[in-house]
């Protein structure tokens, strides 16, 4: 049995993350020992490193539950999991895509040399005149 400071270590995976993951059903609720220390088994150990691998990935909780859920029915066909595989790959390429839109408007912006003062400055003048891509960029 681990401790949740083991769990953690083995996996890399933060404690506030491991109990988030055990608010939202990934994980079950740890057993707990007579002093009310969370324990962890070898399987618990496994499924969390099988999320963080997930989430590496990207792929959202609810994909990672999905998962989760049809891994306990081993001889189901691999359609629906092979289904949110490739939506994760195309939301993936998708980022990518506009990743590099966004490198060139920045390399566009970065190497526009201006030797003026910063009123002058095109850093300024194509921030605040930024045209972005159709899609435009979500604000995080």
């Amino acid at each position: 049995m681990l401790t949740i400071g083991d769990l953690s270590r083995r996996t890399g995976v933060k404690i506030p993350t491991i109990r988030y993951y055990e608010q939202m059903g990934l994980l079950s609720h740890a057993e707990r020992s007579e002093g009310n220390q969370r324990r962890y088994t070898k399987q618990e150990r496994e499924r969390l490193s099988f999320i963080r691998h997930a989430r590496e990935l990207g792929m959202t909780i609810e994909a990672i539950r999905d998962l989760i859920e049809m891994s306990q029915h081993p001889d189901m066909p691999c359609s629906e999991i092979d289904r949110i595989a490739a939506s994760q790959l195309a939301t993936v390429r998708h980022k990518i895509e506009r990743l590099r839109k966004l490198e060139a408007e920045l390399d566009r912006i970065a190497t526009h040399r201006h030797e003026g003062s910063i009123r002058d400055c095109y850093v300024i003048q194509a921030l605040a005149n930024l045209n972005l891509p159709e899609e435009g960029v979500s604000e995080q």
